[in-house]
This record gives structure tokens, C-alpha cells and sequence, in this order.
């Protein structure tokens, strides 16, 4: 968890050190557990919704301004969205094991279908029954071709790209992307998915440095703060870096510098979002989901590339 800044003990409260960054990512730890154990309780309508702000801050002797300020300042999101990530998360695990709409909605602390609904399209991208179906009526083109990193898998949809895989064994590159879409319609190397094959093109060039400026559709789904950490990335230049507080100073989060990071590691779209040109203070390489190999072979070769092609 991030560290907070302007963490301040509410006057009304008892007071309590949480001055020192370890008493603040303490608790703050704490309030996450709080609301993950209150959800997978089900204790109360919609997931927590007896564990309200107010009881949230005064556990740990803050204000509720307090805490809700400190949320979005570290993560981007309040107590109640994060709350919602939790439900959300238990809803897709419950119909990834092929449970029943209705009964994983209300475990998941859902008070009615129709609230599941309103949040579904932007968060499972589909309804609950077409995502418990593994994405059944989805059409998914994928091909797996030779790049520069080992085996490069690109799959997408009519709309965009929605992943793209480095590894060394194609029967692993095409597990990841069936563990997504178990049921849908999946096709490699569609004749008609003429899209992609430019698209695979152009991403290979790319990683031979012969296409250093690449600009692609993308069709992936994220949280609001995801979608603004990939669009940072994407204004990275060529051939440069930045380090993940860079990245969360340009959002206006100074204190999110993990949140910035798991954003970057949950890009499923590798190279087209360049998570790899984010690098830890004084230019040491974090992890990166294909490898540090690789991270530090795509670095290399965009240092040695021109930069004004």
C-alpha cells in the first residue's frame, strides 16, 4: 500500500501515532482487510455497506474526510470504489467456477441484479452471463509469430488489440489467453482478420527497431486509473525512461507510486503500452511480467535506435 500523505488523527478521536510511514501503510492495511473480510462475509447489503466511511476512519482514529482523501490521493479511488473492486473480483471468481448468476451476485455482496448490472458492462466488459460463459460469443483472433524476444502472441478483438504475450512456448502464450476467454470464439491465424496481420507487423518491426513510433487500437478493458496510467506510459518517448514516481507526480498522485506499479503489471497489452520504459529511482529495472531479460533487451534497443525516424 502506498504511503499516505496528510494522514492526520481526527481531533474528535483518541490520539494515535500515525505519523511515521509504516504506522500509515499499517493502517491503511488495515482498513483494506477490514473491507475484504466484510465482503467475503457478505456482512451487510452491497458488500460492506454496514462498514460504512464513517466506522472505517474511526477504527483507526481519523476523520472520514481523512481517510477518503487519503484513498484517492494513494490509489485513485475512494473506500467505496475499492470496496466495489472487491465485489467485482469475487463475482468474476465465482462465475469463472460456472456458479449460478443469482447466487454469485448475492455472494458477492450484490443487494439485487439490477445493481450488478449497471457496473457489469464497464467492469466485466460483458453481462455476468456472458462472462460466467468464459466470453461465449465473443470472436477472438490471435496469431503467434517470431520477434527479436522469442514468440510474440497478439490476439484482438474487431475493435482493437487486447493482448499481447512475449514468452518462449506457444502452448503457454495461447493457455494465458484461453484462461481469459475460456469459451469464446477463438481463431489463430484468421485469414479474415486482415487487422491483425498489419498489426502484427508492425509490432514485430517495432521490436527491430524499425517502426519506433507505434500507435495502435487497443480494446482492453480497466479501471478508470489503469486506463490513465497506460495513456501515461504511452507518452513516454522513445528510447527514454521514467521511474514510477515520475509517472505518479504526472497524475497528480505523488503517494501512489504502488498503485502506479500495479497498473503497470496488469498491462495486457506489453510493447503497444510500454510499461517496460518505467524504471525503479536511479534507473534499476523492477519487475516486468515477460521477464527482466527482456525489459532490459526492448531498453537497450531503443537506446541504441535513432529517435527521430
Amino acid at each position: 500500500m502506498a504511503e499516505l500523505q496528510g494522514f492526520r488523527p481526527c481531533k474528535r478521536c483518541s490520539p494515535r501515532d500515525v505519523s511515521s510511514s509504516d504506522s500509515r501503510v499499517r493502517a491503511v492495511s488495515e482498513i483494506c482487510r477490514k473491507i475484504e473480510k466484510a465482503v467475503a462475509s457478505n456482512d451487510g447489503n452491497e458488500g460492506a455497506s454496514r462498514l460504512t466511511l464513517a466506522k472505517l476512519a474511526k477504527s483507526i482514529h481519523v476523520s472520514a474526510d481523512h481517510l477518503e482523501r487519503a484513498f484517492r490521493k494513494s490509489i485513485g479511488v475512494t473506500p467505496r470504489q475499492y470496496a466495489e473492486a472487491v465485489r467485482m473480483g469475487l463475482l468474476k471468481k465465482q462465475l469463472r467456477k460456472g456458479g449460478n448468476v443469482t447466487t454469485a451476485l448475492y455472494d458477492a455482496g450484490f443487494g439485487s441484479s439490477s445493481r450488478l448490472y449497471e457496473k457489469a458492462a464497464g467492469q466485466l466488459g460483458m453481462t455476468p452471463r456472458t462472462y460466467r460463459r468464459g466470453g461465449a460469443g465473443m470472436q477472438i483472433h490471435f496469431t503467434i509469430a517470431d520477434s527479436p524476444l522469442g514468440r510474440l502472441l497478439v490476439a484482438a478483438t474487431e475493435k482493437g488489440i487486447s493482448a499481447v504475450y512475449l514468452g518462449d512456448s506457444d502452448a503457454l502464450l495461447e493457455d494465458e489467453l484461453h484462461k481469459e476467454y475460456p469459451n469464446a470464439e477463438v481463431s489463430r491465424d484468421a485469414r479474415s482478420a486482415a487487422p491483425l496481420r498489419e498489426w502484427v507487423r508492425q509490432i514485430v518491426a517495432h521490436l527491430n527497431g524499425k517502426e519506433p513510433q507505434l500507435e495502435l487500437p487497443t480494446d482492453v478493458q480497466a479501471t478508470a486509473f489503469q486506463r490513465r496510467v497506460w495513456e501515461e506510459l504511452q507518452k513516454i518517448p522513445y528510447g527514454k525512461t521514467a521511474t514510477y514516481t515520475d509517472v505518479a507526480r504526472r497524475l497528480g498522485k505523488p503517494s501512489g507510486v504502488r498503485a502506479v506499479a500495479r497498473a503497470c503489471a496488469t498491462n495486457p497489452v506489453s510493447v503497444v503500452v510500454p510499461c517496460h520504459r518505467v524504471v525503479r529511482q536511479g534507473g534499476d529495472l523492477a519487475g516486468y511480467r515477460w521477464g527482466l531479460e527482456r525489459k532490459q533487451a526492448l531498453l537497450e534497443n531503443e537506446c541504441r535506435q535513432p529517435k527521430d525516424r
